[in-house]
């Protein structure tokens, strides 16, 4: 009984990462909202359990396993965001990550235009908000639900065969 449980959970976090990424890319692409580094960073634990729960599914096997990979990367998801959500809130301030794409060396004026034309986005600047909350701070939430979700089935696993 409880393995079908298992198969519930497992399904319902891969059906709702598949929603957070077509949500993320929608916000992007549709809505023109360009994500900043770190937004970018945060769409990987997503991505992982896609491709990891599905091979759950199509090897019917690593059960136990995957359950744990994909806990633990959705707890450094949940970290990533809380820092994120900690730069839009002004308690750290932006990071090197936070800068990839900009040369911290000598620009001349050329590459200083282009640079500016560039258009990149701050990590504490909020973009996109929902219900007046950052998709940062959502994503803070969502992946430590996940990752407990994640790693209740990993401890709990021998129980439930």
């Amino acid at each position: 009984m409880s393995s079908i449980k298992n198969k519930l959970l497992l399904n319902g976090v891969l059906i709702f990462s598949v929603f957070a990424l077509v949500a993320a890319y929608f916000i992007e692409y549709i809505l023109n909202h360009k994500p900043c580094n770190l937004c970018s960073i945060e769409r990987a634990p997503y991505l992982v359990s896609i491709i990891l729960i599905s091979l759950i599914f199509i090897l019917n096997k690593y059960e136990k396993t995957i359950s744990l990979i994909v806990g633990l990367v959705f707890v450094f998801g949940a970290i990533v965001s809380f820092y994120h959500f900690g730069i839009e809130q002004g308690f750290f301030d932006e990071s090197l990550v936070c800068n990839l794409g900009n040369n911290s060396g000598a620009l001349s004026s050329e590459d200083l235009l282009k640079e500016l034309k560039k258009n990149t986005v701050s990590c504490k600047d909020v973009t996109f908000a929902l219900f007046g909350l950052s998709l940062a701070t959502f994503n803070t939430i969502i992946s430590l639900i996940i990752s407990v979700i994640m790693l209740r089935i990993f401890i709990n696993y021998d129980k439930n065969r």
